[in-house]
């Protein structure tokens, strides 16, 4: 090989070498900038989950610890959303199960709330009826039913009749002898049992309705009557 071709084959060689350490550097370069990518991207994860987990555990904390100033329809919207993350934090699944806990109570109160606020409007209803209605006129049409009645077995049964308006026969029955005002003044205190026996026996029914209270079953628990 003369001394042109040895130059030739030199340079080759060295040429092919300079292109795979260049090789090898961009190789490495290319690497390190994914690796360098890759960490940054985890960094920016890990950040990102960690605000979630702090805001999360805040809003927790502001549902469990609420002093009325978030409607429940609110605190239990936050809740899903925090639920809906999935996060693995310990911390945040123990607060989880403490605001559920809470909201629970406050559903069912306000539940609670609502049904004693409907049987309340029913009642009212019930004796505005009663008013307005004129059952008066039926619960005195019984007294007067019993008082009337030709024999003790009839009068009996009137009184049977009668009893079925009633929660039972110790409610109680208040005679308004005068008033003066908000001043009533009332005969002693009987049951509706030993007023109906006491007019079956007087055969005569000498007062009629003034007021009648129900209970939430729409029995009368409390009768106020007047002389006629």
């Amino acid at each position: 090989m003369n001394t042109e071709n040895q130059l030739r084959f030199n340079f080759a060689g060295k040429f092919r070498m300079f292109l795979v350490m260049m090789l090898i550097v961009s190789l490495g370069a290319s690497f390190t900038s994914c690796k360098s990518s890759k960490k940054a991207a985890k960094k920016k994860a890990a950040m990102e989950l960690a605000e979630k987990t702090a805001k999360a555990k805040t809003d927790l904390l502001a549902i469990i610890n609420d002093d009325g100033r978030m409607t429940l329809e609110e605190k239990e919207f936050k809740l899903a959303t925090i639920k809906r993350m999935n996060l693995e934090d310990q911390e945040v699944k123990d607060l989880i199960v403490q605001a559920e806990e809470v909201l629970a109570r406050e559903r069912a109160a306000v539940e609670r709330k609502k049904e004693e606020e409907r049987m309340q409007r029913e009642k009212e209803a019930r004796e505005r009826e009663l008013r307005e209605g004129g059952q008066f006129r039926a619960i005195n049409q019984s007294l007067d039913a019993v008082a009337s009645a030709s024999d003790v077995s009839s009068a009996n049964a009137r009184i049977r009749e009668a009893m079925a308006a009633f929660a039972g026969d110790e409610v109680p029955v208040l005679i308004l002898i005068s008033s003066d005002g908000d001043i009533k003044d009332y005969d002693r205190p009987t049951t509706i049992r030993k007023y109906l026996e006491f007019i079956k026996d007087q055969k005569k029914s000498p007062n009629k309705v003034l007021n009648a209270v129900l209970d939430n079953n729409g029995k009368i628990k409390e009768l106020e009557l007047i002389k006629k």
